[in-house]
């Protein structure tokens, strides 16, 4: 298979520069898209041929749930049944945006792309190529991110030609993504709320529309377990992951710094490529290895943008062993640890 590769230009690009790729989607073709968080690999949803293709393609095991991406607030209500009132506060308050949400499905919505659950996931994204891909291709695209299954999520159309070319039949290259992390999750699909996922959709922002919401224990944990069902993207697998071992190190920033120069010493000295991801802060205290910097602590927004990027730059550096300071609890926080820690097999050390 050949992929074709279209760029376009996020502000500025005519409806009929879609018309390719929205009919791909109507025949159960696959396309890749840019969105606001990262970019997606696209399949009708309710195609279970289709869906099955994405699977295929990434490598995806098959039990681990597709989110349903919309045009419309409304389209909910073709997918979803017993919707409460929540999930139309939240779609209010946060859609378009990344927030996804979890609730009953109708019977329309194959198990295929559920991951053989009895619940749909739906997300009305921001990014304008994404939406008018939907709106012109006439179908509710299921698309999880445009990767090989466990790597480091594509924030770039780069990342998905070095993946997945040759394996679905477009990329539409609309640049970088702005925010770089997954939606939020929120499952509605039960009595009580529960965040699934974090992202920048945080919990207190949540509450403030729909009240008490709980994290799900998978969420909070800090090991991995493999006898979880997932019910949304990212709970059970290793994710995230580059090629190299990757290890966090948490404490004060000086005494981790320290650290990290002593253990990438010793691997430089034994012949072994080192990477270590730096912030603005810190770039200049580190003296082994390779440096990459992540973003600035005074602009967390950065460091979500640029940890999936930093991560396949290490693997085409081959770095076989790379080193990471830690991140605050709060806003983009939380949800940066969460992908740093499946990323590296949660592997920390504390000092």
């Amino acid at each position: 298979m050949i992929t074709k590769i279209v760029k376009l230009n996020t502000d500025n690009f005519l409806i009929e520069d879609l018309d390719e790729a929205a009919e791909i989607l109507r025949k159960g073709g696959l396309v890749a898209f840019p969105t606001e968080t990262v970019y997606g690999l696209g399949a009708n949803a309710l195609d279970k041929e289709a869906s099955k293709k994405i699977y295929a393609a990434k490598g995806r095991p098959s039990d681990n749930p597709l989110i349903v991406h919309i045009a419309h607030k409304e389209d909910i209500e073709v997918l979803a049944e017993e919707i409460p009132v929540g999930a139309y506060q939240l779609a209010d308050a946060f859609w378009p945006g990344p927030l996804t949400i979890i609730l009953k499905k109708k019977a329309c919505v194959p198990y295929e792309t559920t991951g053989g659950l009895k619940t749909v996931a739906i997300r009305l994204p921001a990014n304008r190529i994404a939406r008018e891909l939907i709106e012109h291709s006439g179908v509710y695209v299921a698309a999880p991110s445009a990767n090989i299954s466990g790597k480091p999520s594509p924030t770039m159309a780069e990342h998905v030609v070095t993946d997945l070319s040759g394996k679905i039949d477009m990329i539409l290259d609309g640049g970088k993504a702005t925010l770089g992390l997954e939606s939020t999750i929120v499952d509605l699909s039960e009595e009580k709320p529960m965040i699934l996922r974090p992202g920048c959709i945080t919990k207190a922002m949540l509450e403030n529309v729909i009240g008490c919401i709980e994290y799900d224990p998978a969420v909070l944990s800090k090991k991995p377990n493999k006898d979880i069902r997932p019910k949304a993207p990212g709970m059970k697998y290793r994710h995230y992951a580059p090629e190299g071992s990757l290890t966090i190190y948490s404490g004060e920033i000086h005494t981790v710094i320290d650290a990290i120069n002593k253990i990438a010493k010793e691997k430089s000295d034994n012949g072994y490529r080192v990477g270590i991801i730096s912030t603005e802060e810190t770039k200049e205290r580190y003296h082994y290895g390779i440096v990459k910097t992540i973003g600035s602590r005074k602009d967390e927004a950065s460091i979500a943008a640029g940890l999936y990027a930093v991560l396949r730059e290490f693997d085409e550096l081959h770095a076989e062993y790379i080193y990471t300071e830690s991140f605050a609890d709060n806003r983009f926080g939380q949800a940066i640890m969460n992908r740093m820690l499946k990323a590296a097999g949660y592997q920390v050390v504390k000092v």
